[in-house]
């Protein structure tokens, strides 16, 4: 049957045109076979994934509550995520059953009661379906590396039962107790009253978070440096990420960092009351002193905070206003907008710590550093229209800018990006693919489909070496960085002129070609139209600014008594200063300022005071300023940021 799928397809490309295949819509014809995945599968459960506000009574109502954080996060809303709601039905559109693939992640509880076929979500229902990533869920995970004497002992038992064992777990592989004994970083003690509660180091590891946060295709399989389509109608025959196209890496771009090594001192800057960090709850999850239960828990000194923090901002606010539409889920989530705020807050916060910026001059060019403090790459995860770009404004004194590199407009969400950096991921298609599908070899927005990477320039984290994340099909593509290298240097030419200078880093969630693309090639439901006006109305998803730097580069010739700025110090200097004050010509990089001395009168004693101010002192080292006059700051030296002594 496999052959004869790949045969089929062949015969197809050979009698109709590749156009024609793309106009009819002729789908990759994978099926459910082809994304089974091992680990705990549909209806194994002898109890149900419970929806987060089961967890209430207990978890909710104060400072440090797990339930109240969780709730606002995109963890809890990834089965409401309207971005989710549009992609997974251009990936049902491109490969037959690939939607099973985004449903086990972003509906796990769907998914575990059966409720993801079909895989295009029309049967996902209820709260326990559309509360996303819930406690329930995480805190039944079992790591499927049992450990003697550190694992729960009932958790052998589990493994054994499962007809394949994660090895290693990713793209959903998880295993879950069928019933509800929930697991966690502590010692609850055998007389716990309120449910089953087991300890599990697991809960404090990274490979918990590994997951769902390292993704691969399994429709594809590895052929020396290509992926390629293969005995359609099956599982992969090793399920190894290493033998699938790897569409995330989020963890193992972390297993091959400092952090993955760890911890690292980072002073602090992701929150929580330990600067030593490691794992991805380290700084997603913080630690403080708090309870985690109302029911008389005891305060403990590294409780971790379910914020939950990432990228997001204007989505929480797009889930939000779709709540109570019924457009896209049945059972609405009903987010306090007061949560939402500090949520996105939080988001903010953590985008602002990740990434730091220097700026220098290097052989006459500006040189725009841009340094990743995280423990991933800069920026990470689902890759599909998500970028980080440089913003360089050069401008003259009198406010013109002169040139501006990666300009961009909030009001048509169009970013100018090819005179500046933009850090991103490019994945695209390649090969037979091309031919199967009728879409063009390059970079696209099919999802399921894609087979090659053609650019990733993101920048690498503390401890990256290309032999290492090459091992994890994470090397960096169109782009070189030095082992060690955890930031980059992009080079802008200073123009004439140039007085002012600001610089900023931007990130942006979702580019408006990718809203667009999820609106205009759904064919099949309206969830890219009901993306799309969301979109309008949260301001275009604007992007979020992550670091600025604004410097005067103009300044020094000025001060120098180099008055027109010819690298000289003559007499064509207060030439040129009559002639500003006088006629109004423009000298140097400040506004004409004629009255020198604010003295209120424009006349020779303006001429006598800036010539006596630039031939006869200067500012400290060289001499004290003379005297100012009335205005302790005169027009002149105020523009050029100095003041009287």
């Amino acid at each position: 049957m496999a052959r004869q799928s790949i045969l089929i397809l062949m015969l197809l490309a050979l009698l109709i045109p590749a156009a024609d295949l793309a106009a009819q819509g002729l789908p990759i014809p994978t099926t459910l076979e082809d994304w089974i995945q091992p680990g705990t599968q549909p209806g194994a459960l002898l109890e149900p994934i419970i929806a987060g506000s089961a967890c209430n009574l207990c978890h909710s109502s104060f400072s440090t509550a797990p339930v109240d954080r969780w709730r606002s996060s995109i963890m809890a809303q990834a089965g409401r995520d309207p971005l989710f709601h549009a992609c997974l039905a251009i990936a049902e559109q491109d490969a037959g059953a690939s939607g099973d693939l985004c449903l086990r992640c972003h509906t796990p509880g769907a998914w575990l009661a059966g409720n993801s076929v079909p895989t295009d979500g029309s049967a996902v229902s209820g709260v326990n379906d559309f509360d996303g990533v819930t406690c329930n869920l995480c805190h039944r995970m079992i790591d499927p590396i049992y450990t003697p004497g550190q694992s729960p002992a009932i958790d052998l038992g589990i493994l054994n039962d499962l007809a394949e064992i994660p090895s290693p777990q990713h793209t959903g592989q998880y295993v879950i107790d069928p019933q509800d004994r929930r697991r966690g970083p502590y010692t609850l003690g055998g007389g716990f009253p309120f449910h089953p509660a087991l300890m599990s180091p697991f809960h404090h590891s990274s490979e918990l978070c590994r997951t769902c946060h390292d993704v691969s295709n399994p429709a594809y399989i590895r052929q020396g440096s290509e992926y390629v389509l293969l005995d359609l109608n099956a599982p992969h025959p090793t399920h190894d990420p290493a033998d699938e196209f790897p569409l995330e890496r989020t963890y193992s771009e972390w297993s091959q960092s400092d952090f993955g090594q760890g911890p690292v001192n980072m002073g602090g800057r992701f929150g929580g009351n330990n600067p030593n960090v490691s794992t991805c709850q380290d700084c997603h999850m913080p630690s403080t002193n708090g309870i985690g239960c109302n029911m008389g828990g005891p305060s403990r000194p590294d409780l971790a905070l379910h914020n939950f923090s990432g990228t997001h901002t204007w989505v929480l606010d797009a889930i939000h206003a779709l709540d109570t539409s019924y457009l896209l889920w049945d059972t609405p989530a009903y987010m306090d907008p007061v949560q939402i705020a500090i949520s996105k807050n939080l988001n903010v916060d953590m985008l602002e710590a990740a990434s730091d910026l220097e700026v220098t001059t290097d052989n006459g060019q500006l040189k725009v550093r841009v340094i990743n403090q995280t423990g991933h790459k800069l920026p990470t995860g689902y890759p599909e229209g998500r970028r980080m770009w440089i913003e360089v404004r050069f401008q003259s004194a009198f406010g013109d800018v002169l040139s501006h590199h990666g300009a961009y407009d909030f009001d048509t969400a169009i970013l100018e990006a090819s005179t500046t950096t933009v850090f991103e991921t490019k994945h695209g298609i390649s090969g037979i693919t091309s031919t199967f599908s009728g879409l063009p070899e390059g970079p696209s927005f099919h999802f399921a489909l894609n087979n090659k990477i053609f650019k990733d320039n993101r920048i690498p984290p503390r401890g990256f070496t290309n032999l290492g994340f090459e091992s994890v099909q994470a090397a960096p593509v169109g782009e070189t960085y030095e082992d060690g290298q955890y930031w980059h240097d992009s080079f802008f030419d200073i123009p004439e002129g140039a007085f002012l200078l600001d610089v900023k880093v931007w990130y942006q969630t979702a580019s408006k070609e990718y809203i667009e693309f999820l609106k205009d090639e759904n064919i099949t439901n309206d969830a890219g139209d009901i993306l799309f006006e969301q979109w309008l109305q949260q301001d275009k998803g604007p992007p979020v600014l992550m670091d600025e730097l604004s410097i005067e580069i103009g300044v020094e010739p000025f001060i120098r008594g180099d008055v027109n700025a010819d690298g000289a110090n003559d007499i064509s200097d207060p030439i040129s200063l009559l002639g500003w004050l006088f006629l109004g010509q423009e000298i140097g990089f400040c506004p004409v300022a004629a009255d020198g001395n604010d003295d209120g009168s424009l006349n020779i004693s303006d001429v006598v005071f800036l010539l006596n101010a630039f031939f006869g002192g200067g500012p400290p080292p060289y001499a004290p300023w003379p005297d100012c006059g009335p205005d302790p700051t005169p027009d002149l030296l105020r523009c050029y940021g100095y003041s009287c002594p």
